[in-house]
């Protein structure tokens, strides 16, 4: 009588293996989610950064004059009186608005007093307080950034 042998995995070792790769995955894909949002609040963090200090720098240059609600003279050259005619020297501050990575647009909301969770939408990128050149990252969890 010959015995034939069988070549596999029983159901126990299957299940084992399958217990090991559920665990393994419910540790790993939080860590992953995670960083989707620390590279969104990273990036973030750096465009306010940049805006906030080519604003200064415009309005050191000329001669305490803040950038209109759009912004558009940080992305051409002007005069120190912030026109572009005659020859203009100063600038370009940015080649472009910088995006905000949570609503993907570089868009201005002009504003003139500190915003609020009422002033924040799911459209515009930035508010721009034009009074007091102060600029925010329009997301109800970063305008005290």
């Amino acid at each position: 009588m010959s015995t034939k042998k069988h070549s596999g995995f029983t159901l126990i070792e299957v299940l084992i293996v399958v217990v090991i790769l559920a665990v393994l995955a419910a540790t790993v894909i939080p860590q992953f989610t995670d960083s989707t949002d620390d590279a969104k609040a990273s990036s973030v963090k750096f465009n306010l950064h940049t805006l906030r200090s080519q604003i200064q720098l415009y309005r050191a240059q000329h001669e305490g004059r803040l950038p209109s609600a759009t912004l558009s003279e940080l992305t051409i050259k002007t005069n120190d009186d912030g026109t572009t005619t005659d020859s203009p020297e100063l600038g370009p501050y940015l080649s472009k608005l910088p995006v905000n990575s949570y609503t993907n647009s570089a868009t201005i909301k002009a504003i003139t007093t500190d915003p609020t969770a009422g002033s924040v939408n799911d459209t515009d990128g930035w508010l721009y307080n034009t009074t007091n050149g102060n600029i925010y990252i329009n997301h109800e969890d970063m305008l005290t950034e």
